[in-house]
């Protein structure tokens, strides 16, 4: 699927790994001591992944996962546009698209956890805060 900008929306298999991590450090989300090596298991291994890519340069401006059992529930992960590419609306056509692959499936339970200060993106998809519920984090104890 191609859409504003001609940026492709791409549900993926595997991608190159230092595109990818690149990604992940946009986000705030990369450990330099993590090897990116694994990316591309992280990749099959989600439910759906989608990259945005860029047709000029072939490279990703974005990306998005969901991780779930494919028949229940399922959790979006990991959505992220380049700094240089935000605004055009690609955040919205991942977002859209990941959410398309689990309704095509089936899946009507999506969930997520949204950073600081990007709850208004997410509510005009038909996202909303869970009232009563706390997200939790394992961590172990030493």
């Amino acid at each position: 699927m191609t859409g504003k900008d001609n940026i492709e929306i791409l549900t993926v298999r595997e991608w190159d790994v230092n595109e990818i991590s690149d990604l992940y450090r946009e986000g705030n989300w990369w450990k330099e001591e993590w090897d990116a090596t694994h990316l591309n298991e992280l990749i099959r291994g989600s439910f759906a992944f989608i990259v945005a890519s860029d047709p000029k340069t072939g490279k990703a401006v974005g990306m998005g996962r969901v991780i779930s059992d494919g028949v229940s529930d399922a959790y979006i992960q990991d959505l992220v546009v380049h700094q240089a590419f935000r605004g055009r609306g690609i955040g919205r056509q991942i977002l859209n698209t990941l959410i398309s692959e689990c309704t095509s499936a089936g899946i009507s339970w999506i969930g997520l956890i949204a950073q600081p200060e990007t709850e208004e993106f997410y509510l005009p998809s038909g996202f909303h805060r869970m009232k009563g519920h706390i997200p939790m984090l394992y961590k172990k104890q030493e």
